[in-house]
């Protein structure tokens, strides 16, 4: 282990120089011992597709992840409204109480009230009014009697007074299960409220809606309804224009039998088409003479066409033929060199188990063992 304390600048000059050519020939060694990176070398196009593979698999996933994001603003934005709204309820409910407490459930309204009365000692009585007075017991010491004397008063007080207190709990009890449930029906009331205007703010969209709809079938039926009278107009026009030019026709020389009539300025051959009642005798006999010839025609140019494909029909043929022994001949010839091929691969392959054989037992007699192999590719130099 080297003492770096015990070393020159020079020394660790020397000793990183050192270290740093040792591992610039570990990295030599790792390049150049590699056969795949030294004979194949690394393939870019695949590394570009897989950048791009890459980089499109994290576009789609910020695009996912984004989408996730927004959808989970919005549920969170909705849940803060939601539990706001819950906690603005819950405000007003114990903003409620705390109203109901304090004017209807107040501290010195309490039954023992007097216990806690900071003023209590100045509201007491004396000790004693008068000899009278039924709070003076025997350990009063205010006066001293050997008997009780207003024993059945004073328990006929405790009694009604113990009904009292007995009543006073049970209407204190009475109106606290009141306002409870007064409290409770005003929550649910809350509640219905707010279901009641969210079906109302439904039935109003509702209503939009149909009053929407309702509109645009009334726009429609009034649109076909002026269809319907553009068409009746259209197909009255239609009629009328139509008996006119019945009328026209019927009154004008078109249905006249004169064949003068068809006759026209321009020449002794022209015909005025809409006047014309077809043609005469002579002028049919004429057109039968024009067919007749045009059929004969027809005739002769359908041999022709008939005697050119067979002199066509006997050409493929021939050529089909001579193109059939041509490939005879090929397959022929194919077969012939396939032959001489397999003749020379077995030559080949005899004189090539003649040389192994020679090299085998005559010139590689003597083998390198692992040891000579072993000094080879120790370093990159």
């Amino acid at each position: 282990m080297l003492k770096f304390q015990l070393m020159t600048e020079k020394d660790k000059r020397e000793a990183a120089y050192i270290e740093r050519k040792r591992m610039q020939e570990e990295e030599r060694k790792k390049r150049l011992f590699n056969p795949r990176v030294r004979l194949i070398g690394i393939d870019k196009d695949a590394l570009e597709a897989q950048v791009q593979e890459k980089k499109r698999l994290e576009a789609e996933k910020k695009r996912i992840d984004d989408i996730f994001e927004n959808e989970l603003k919005k549920a969170d934005e909705i849940a803060v409204a939601l539990e706001q709204k819950e906690k603005e309820e819950v405000k007003k409910l114990k903003k409620e109480i705390n109203e109901f407490r304090k004017n209807f459930q107040k501290t010195e309204d309490r039954r023992e009230f007097d216990l806690n009365d900071p003023n209590g000692m100045k509201k007491q009585l004396p000790c004693r009014l008068h000899d009278d007075d039924p709070r003076l017991g025997p350990s009063s010491a205010q006066k001293f009697e050997g008997e009780d004397l207003v024993s059945e008063e004073r328990l006929k007080v405790q009694r009604d007074q113990i009904k009292a207190w007995l009543s006073q709990q049970l209407i204190e009890k009475e109106q606290a299960e009141k306002e409870r449930k007064l409290a409770e029906d005003a929550y649910k009331a809350a509640v219905i409220a707010r279901d009641h205007r969210a079906i109302e703010l439904a039935n109003i969209e509702k209503n939009c809606r149909r009053k929407l709809e309702e509109a645009t079938t009334k726009y429609n039926l009034a649109l076909a309804e002026e269809k319907c009278k553009s068409q009746m107009t259209k197909r009255q026009q239609t009629l009328e224009d139509n008996t006119a030019e019945i009328y026209n026709t019927m009154m004008s020389e078109l249905l006249t039998e004169s064949p003068d009539v068809a006759q026209s300025n321009m020449g002794p051959g022209k015909k005025i088409a809409y006047s014309y009642k077809g043609m005469s005798e002579e002028e049919k006999l004429q057109v039968r003479k024009d067919q007749m010839a045009q059929a004969e025609e027809a005739r002769k140019k359908k041999q022709q066409e008939e005697r050119n494909q067979r002199e066509f029909d006997e050409y493929i043929n021939g050529t089909q033929k001579s193109v059939y022994l041509m490939d005879l001949e090929i397959e022929r010839k194919k077969r012939e060199e396939r032959k001489k091929i397999a003749e020379e691969n077995l030559r080949l392959a005899e004189e090539q188990r003649n040389r192994k054989k020679f090299l085998d037992k005559i010139v590689y007699m003597n083998r390198a063992t692992d040891e000579y192999f072993d000094q080879f590719n120790k370093s990159t130099r």
